[in-house]
């Protein structure tokens, strides 16, 4: 890895040459909503699937690419024409999506109340919720021969990839790395303590199988003190205090009592 990341300037035949193989399962976190938010509003199973029907028909059309695919992983490549905003390795107003994954369950757990206190980090008079929020975690099984692993070394240039504000090193790699018909960028990630992988998965070629392998029911509440995350099948529990994000700098002014 240290030819490829030797400056800040990469090539699409560089990442070619550097590509690896890359296997296994990863995890995803998702808003618990699915079928449930349709479901209060009728009264028997067949209203609900003639409702369902009827939103589907207003969604954008599914990429070719993503035909036969869970809805679960479609998602972010079937909505990315309608999203404005960029991401770790997606510019703004991109039609390319991302389909972002953790190695481990916890550490999309991570990823996720870091980004929901961004939200009340730029709502400061927004109370907190008096309910914990339902997730839902799922995990992927993903096989692709072009993926890029920036967890390997730690190549210069990495940190530019992985500032915690500026996203711009990163999305520029991530267009060159589409270029060069990567599918995956495996990176330490930013906002876990441990920095355990993540994944950018840049194609749905890269799912070995078209539907989620498991599944876990988590609950996260947000106060005060942070932010505590339960799930129950397995039993497993997180805490993160009101330091645990502090290698942002936004966090700094963060507003906890409200």
């Amino acid at each position: 890895m240290a030819s490829l990341m030797s400056s800040n300037t990469w090539t699409a035949d560089a990442l070619l040459s550097e590509a690896t193989e890359l296997s296994g399962h990863f995890w995803r976190l998702v808003e618990a909503q699915h079928y449930v938010s349709t479901l209060k509003l009728t009264d028997t199973l067949e209203d609900q699937a003639v409702l369902e029907d009827i939103i589907e028909e207003t969604k954008p059309p599914i990429p070719h690419a993503c035909e036969g695919l869970h809805f679960l992983l479609m998602t972010p490549f079937r909505y990315s024409i309608a999203n404005p905003w960029g991401s770790r390795f997606r510019k703004p107003n991109s039609q390319a999506g991302v389909f972002y994954a953790s190695e481990h369950a916890e550490t999309a757990i991570a990823e996720a109340v870091f980004h929901r206190l961004m939200f009340f980090a730029d709502s400061p008079e927004t109370p907190w919720p008096q309910n914990a929020s339902e997730y839902t975690a799922f995990s992927v099984e993903l096989h692709s021969e072009r993926a890029i692993d920036l967890t390997a070394s730690n190549p210069a240039g990495l940190t530019a990839i992985l500032d915690p504000v500026n996203y711009a090193a990163g999305q520029a790699f991530g267009e060159t790395a589409r270029d060069a018909g990567i599918e995956i960028i495996k990176y330490p990630s930013v906002r876990a303590a441990d920095h355990r992988a993540n994944l950018a998965v840049l194609s749905p070629a890269a799912f070995a199988k078209p539907e989620p392998i498991n599944r876990q029911t988590w609950r996260i509440h947000l106060d005060r003190n942070g932010a505590r995350a339960l799930c129950e099948s397995p039993p497993l529990s997180l805490a993160f205090g009101k330091d645990a994000f502090n290698s942002d700098p936004r966090m700094a002014s963060f507003v906890w009592s409200r």
